[in-house]
C-alpha cells in the first residue's frame, strides 16, 4: 500500500514543499503519481531560433516508498525529455526537464512527455508542452548563462539580439518576473533588412540561492509575433548547506537508538550557533570553532512512543544574518 506521510513536518519548510493531510487510501488513486507535481503543463510561448528553451516539471516524493521513475518518452521530436533524478525518497526533489529543439524545429509545436514510474507501484503521467519557434530572431549565445556563482554575488552578461527581414522592426521594452534582474539596451543597429540589438543583463546580490529558471520577454513593434522569450538560467550556491539534504533513519522500535553524521559546509568559516528540532527525541553533538566544514553527529533516542519520524533540523549559523541550513529526517517506529 502506498502511504502517505502521516504526520505534517514543522516549521516553514511544510509549507513549501506543500504536504498536505490526505489519508491513505487517497494515494492508492490512480493519480497518485501526478500528486507529486507542482505543474503538468508548460507554454514556451514564442522563442527565436535556436533559443535555449527548457522547463522543469519538478516533483517531490510525498510518501513513505521510496519512487522510481523507469523512463520518459515524448510524442514529439520537438520535445526531448531528461530526468534529473531517477529514484526519490521521501521528501526528496527532482525534475523532468522538457527540451524545446528550437535548432531542428519552426512554428507551432506541441508534445506530450509520459513519465512512467514502476515503484512502489506501476503508473504514467502525461505532461504537456507548447509553443512557436520563429525563424527570424535569434539570440547570441542562446541564453543568458550566469554560471555558478556564491550568494551574494552580482553578475552580468550580454547578448545580441538579431532581427532578419525588417529594419522597421524595434524592442519596445523587456520585462521579468524576477525584480533581481536588470536589463540595458544599446541603441540598435540598422542596416538593410536586419537589426541588431546588444543587451545586458544584469543579476543583483539578492537573487535567491538555488538554480536559476527565468526567462525575460521581450516586447516589440511587431503586430504578428509582439513578444518573444529568452531563458535565464544560472546556480547561486548557498552560503551554508547540510548533507544529506533528506535523511532515512530507517525502521527502530519506540525505545531503539540511531545516530546519523550531518555535514554542514560553508563558503567561508563559520560557527555553529544552534541546532533546532520539534522532536525531543533527536539529541545533537555540535562541533566547536570556526572553519569552513562541521560534522554534527544526529542521535535518535527512542522514548517508548511510536509517533514516525518525520521533522525538519535546521542548522543556525553565526554568519551575518544568521544562516542557516535544513535537512528532512524520516523513519518508522515500532
Amino acid at each position: 500500500m502506498l502511504r502517505l506521510q502521516q504526520r505534517p513536518l514543522t516549521g516553514f519548510l511544510a509549507i513549501a514543499i506543500g504536504f498536505f493531510a490526505l489519508s491513505p487510501g487517497t494515494a492508492n488513486a490512480q493519480n497518485w503519481a501526478e500528486k507529486m507535481f507542482k505543474d503538468t503543463t508548460h507554454d514556451f510561448r514564442i522563442v527565436g531560433r535556436g533559443t535555449k528553451s527548457e522547463y522543469h516539471f519538478e516533483l517531490t516524493n510525498i510518501y513513505e516508498e521510496d519512487i522510481h521513475i523507469a523512463g520518459v518518452r515524448t510524442s514529439c521530436g520537438c520535445t526531448t525529455p531528461t530526468i534529473t533524478k531517477e529514484t526519490l525518497k521521501t521528501h526528496e526533489t527532482g525534475a523532468i526537464v522538457a527540451t524545446f529543439n528550437t535548432n531542428t524545429f519552426i512554428g507551432q509545436k506541441a508534445a506530450t512527455v509520459t513519465v512512467i514510474f514502476d515503484r512502489p507501484s506501476y503508473a504514467e503521467v502525461q505532461l504537456k508542452v507548447s509553443g512557436f519557434i520563429r525563424t527570424d530572431i535569434t539570440f547570441d549565445p542562446p541564453e543568458v548563462d550566469f554560471g555558478d556563482l556564491p550568494s551574494g554575488r552580482t553578475g552580468e552578461r550580454e547578448v545580441v539580439i538579431t532581427h532578419s527581414g525588417n529594419s522597421n522592426w524595434q524592442i519596445l521594452d523587456v520585462r521579468s518576473h524576477c525584480s533581481n534582474l536588470r536589463v540595458r539596451l544599446d541603441p540598435a543597429e540598422r542596416t538593410p533588412g536586419l537589426v541588431r540589438y546588444r543587451m545586458s543583463v544584469k543579476m543583483d546580490e539578492n537573487m535567491a540561492e538555488g538554480d536559476i529558471h527565468e526567462r525575460l520577454t521581450l516586447i516589440s513593434n511587431d503586430r504578428s509575433f509582439p513578444t518573444t522569450e529568452m531563458s535565464i538560467s544560472g546556480h547561486i550556491r548557498p552560503t551554508v548547506s547540510v548533507t544529506p539534504k533528506a535523511v532515512s533513519m530507517g525502521s527502530t522500535t519506540s525505545d531503539g537508538k540511531v545516530e546519523q553524521r550531518l555535514v554542514i559546509r560553508g563558503e567561508e568559516p563559520f560557527e555553529i550557533d544552534d541546532v533546532l528540532c520539534a522532536d525531543e527525541r533527536f539529541t545533537f553533538e555540535v562541533p566547536v570553532g570556526s572553519k569552513k566544514v562541521h560534522f554534527v553527529k544526529m542521535r535518535y533516542n527512542g522514548d517508548g512512543t511510536t509517533d514516525p519520524i518525520s521533522q525538519e533540523v535546521r542548522i543556525v549559523t553565526n554568519l551575518p544574518g544568521k544562516k542557516s541550513a535544513s535537512c528532512i529526517v524520516t523513519g518508522s517506529v515500532h
